[in-house]
């Protein structure tokens, strides 16, 4: 009787378990059913959109670099390394102005990304949009690198370089890399001064961009979007 009753109870509780993982599994196949393929696109890009367009504003209004810790360009590791002999002699006032020039450089040159990052996304494939859903933290990043970061680059360098050409910090680091890098004293590629503030600019639309869209994955209601509520809530 023992041994009969175990097996009852046993079988009750994988009647039970199976139970559950059946529904589990209904429900996670009803909530990919309820959205197509198109929708899905159709979401990101309207994340992306939306992504695209606050960061640009954002990025763009004064200090939009500055008053973020976490894109803030800093200085060349180079110049930021020897920052306390330069202060040691008398150069702290022109590192806070190159830092500052840096940073209103980039902001300056910001507006100028919207046409190319709304082209990408309205070139969005099925595919590119399945790879953000389901990629993790570097998957908007990514997209956007890959799409952009060429051209963008191209249209970010005149206007950073005519921003902060008059640094004498700047002519001074350029031309001091660029003897040093001849005479194979530094190692791996060293980028001028225009060059690190266009590719940290560049970094920083990126990530702002990524963290829209995953505010909008985390709210996809607040958006007041129906297509982001259908596709992301069903996530």
């Amino acid at each position: 009787m023992k041994h009969m009753h175990r097996r009852t109870v046993l079988s009750s509780v994988w009647q039970l378990w199976a139970g559950t993982t059946a529904l589990s599994l209904f429900s996670a196949q009803a909530r990919a059913s309820s959205f197509s393929q198109t929708d899905a696109t159709a979401a990101v890009r309207a994340a992306l959109e939306r992504g695209a367009d606050i960061a640009v504003k954002q990025l763009g209004q004064q200090n939009g670099f500055l008053n973020n810790d976490k894109i803030r360009i800093p200085l060349p590791d180079i110049l930021e390394k020897a920052t306390p002999l330069l202060r040691a002699m008398g150069k702290g006032r022109d590192l806070d102005d190159l830092v500052n020039g840096m940073n209103h450089a980039a902001e300056s040159a910001v507006p100028m990304a919207l046409p190319l990052l709304r082209n990408a996304i309205k070139s969005m494939s099925v595919e590119d949009a399945s790879k953000i859903i389901s990629g993790g933290e570097h998957s908007v990043t990514d997209f956007f690198a890959t799409k952009t970061r060429k051209p963008l680059t191209d249209q970010f360098l005149p206007v950073v370089t005519k921003a902060i050409e008059k640094s004498s910090l700047v002519k001074q680091y350029n031309g001091l890399t660029s003897k040093a890098g001849g005479m194979g004293l530094l190692k791996g590629e060293q980028k001028t001064v225009q060059q690190h503030v266009t590719a940290k600019a560049l970094e920083g639309l990126y990530f702002v961009i990524g963290e829209e869209e995953r505010r909008i994955r985390r709210d996809p209601v607040g958006t007041g979007s129906a297509i982001l509520k259908k596709v992301f809530s069903g996530l």
